[in-house]
């Protein structure tokens, strides 16, 4: 897969998830957590992605903590400008200065402040640019905010060797599928 693999894909508000508790968001964690330590065991270094509330800020946690057991991974989250979150609830703004101060770096790409949609399509250049493959939690069928992160690792993907992995919304359902069972199973013990 790489070794800087950049991380991205659904807003918690395209996915209507919010909260810990939120089993979408177990489900999705879940989904990520099987996808990066496949990707761990094919040699990943690096996971890097941005602030945003969602996809990004889940996979950051969930690389954080595979931390434990894969001690060599690094974790990068990239914001695309310095005053990013600013205009967040308060809790969500501590939220994000708490994960970049959990993760190994983090640094605005624009040292500016935002000015206009040409830093957001800089940003998503850069993190194509200075990745060696991909992986969003995105389908071509759901359209959303992470499109203009699969179209710039498509073309990225023309360019170069490239590797773009989607977890589409019929790998979640498989996903929650598993996890349901697992979680049924696992009582069933319990109760034996």
């Amino acid at each position: 897969m790489g070794t800087r693999l950049w991380l991205t894909g659904y807003r918690s508000w395209e996915l209507n998830a919010y909260g810990d508790s939120d089993p979408k968001i177990t489900v999705i964690k879940l989904a990520l957590k099987n996808r990066l330590i496949t990707a761990l065991d094919d040699g990943l270094e690096w996971v890097i992605t941005g602030g945003e509330q969602g996809v990004e800020q889940w996979g950051a946690q969930v690389a954080v903590a595979l931390k434990k057991d894969y001690p060599e991974l690094k974790v990068a989250v990239m914001l695309p400008f310095e005053d990013f979150g600013h205009q967040w609830k308060p809790e969500n703004q501590a939220a994000l200065a708490a994960l970049a101060g959990a993760v190994d770096f983090s640094v605005s790409v624009s040292k500016a402040p935002y000015q206009s949609p040409q830093q957001l399509s800089g940003y998503t250049r850069f993190m194509s640019q200075h990745t060696d493959a991909a992986l969003l939690v995105f389908d071509p069928d759901f359209d959303g905010k992470p499109a203009f992160a699969y179209r710039a690792a498509q073309a990225e993907a023309r360019r170069r060797a490239y590797p773009l992995t989607l977890i589409t919304m019929p790998d979640l359902e498989e996903e929650a599928r598993a996890y349901g069972e697992a979680q049924a199973a696992e009582h069933d013990e319990f109760d034996s």
